[in-house]
């Protein structure tokens, strides 16, 4: 478990927040900080103090801070799957902007004032209240996957997982619908209308939402040049990849990239 201390910033720009484990935010005294999926699209959210939020792993969120004092509790995935027995494998959180939970409130206390006497209880105290929120979040916020969700008269889940694969493999080619259709054995018509019923989403908008995703792995992980991820990633122009990424992330792959390696 890490404990982080979050403070109201100077900096007047939106800032880019990518926590890798899931984050449990207590406010220490009543403040306002303003979030968003995307830098045009954030909205300021108010706490008293004591109120919580829970941030899944691998959320990216806009963030400015202007008047906020926050604890901020990482979990690791090791103690939440711990917590689920190992059979779920990953443990999936929920998101909850304002979250109101008397055991998770406790605990949060005991952690900060565990910080503000300056650690003395050591790790053993510390790995023993990130096991009770891990249960106690695993209960109550865990998003439950019985199998991949289907609509009625969708795609069954093998076929879907077939297609993922065939998408994350063929990443780099210019990929057709016919393509996708052939893959598992159905007409393009056909394919099309039970994709759309099983996931919610065009076949188009499915191969540029894993393109992004796979540019945003690229661009935290090295340090290529954004025309060699935009290639990689099967998008034909530079400009078309920026435009593409703006859309979906708020900002554009360089902006992206500098915001991550701020942090």
């Amino acid at each position: 478990m890490r404990v982080e201390l979050n403070v109201p910033e100077s900096v007047t720009e939106p800032r880019m927040w990518v926590k890798h484990q899931s984050v449990l935010a207590m406010a220490l005294r009543p403040g306002s900080i303003e979030l968003g999926l995307r830098r045009s699209e954030m909205r300021r959210l108010t706490f008293g103090a004591g109120e919580m939020s829970l941030i899944p792993r691998h959320l990216e969120k806009w963030f400015r801070n202007e008047d906020l004092h926050g604890l901020c509790i990482a979990i690791s995935d090791a103690a939440l799957t711990a917590a689920s027995d190992g059979t779920s494998g990953e443990v999936e959180l929920r998101r909850v902007d304002k979250l109101v939970d008397p055991r998770l409130g406790t605990l949060a206390e005991a952690v900060n004032a565990e910080r503000i006497a300056g650690f003395p209880s050591g790790g053993l105290f510390l790995d023993s209240v990130e096991q009770a929120l891990a249960v106690a979040l695993v209960n109550g916020y865990a998003v439950r996957h019985s199998s991949v969700q289907t609509h009625r008269g969708g795609l069954g889940s093998a076929r879907l997982r077939k297609i993922k694969e065939f998408v994350h493999a063929k990443m780099e080619d210019e990929l057709t619908l016919c393509e996708m259709a052939q893959s598992v054995e159905l007409s393009t018509a056909h394919f099309s209308r039970m994709f759309r019923k099983s996931t919610g989403e065009s076949p188009h908008h499915f191969v540029l939402r894993h393109r992004v995703e796979r540019a945003k792995e690229m661009l935290r992980a090295a340090e290529a040049r954004v025309l060699d991820v935009a290639v990689a990633c099967g998008f034909k122009t530079q400009q078309h990849f920026a435009r593409v990424f703006r859309q979906m992330c708020g900002a554009s792959p360089t902006e992206y990239r500098q915001e991550f390696l701020r942090h």
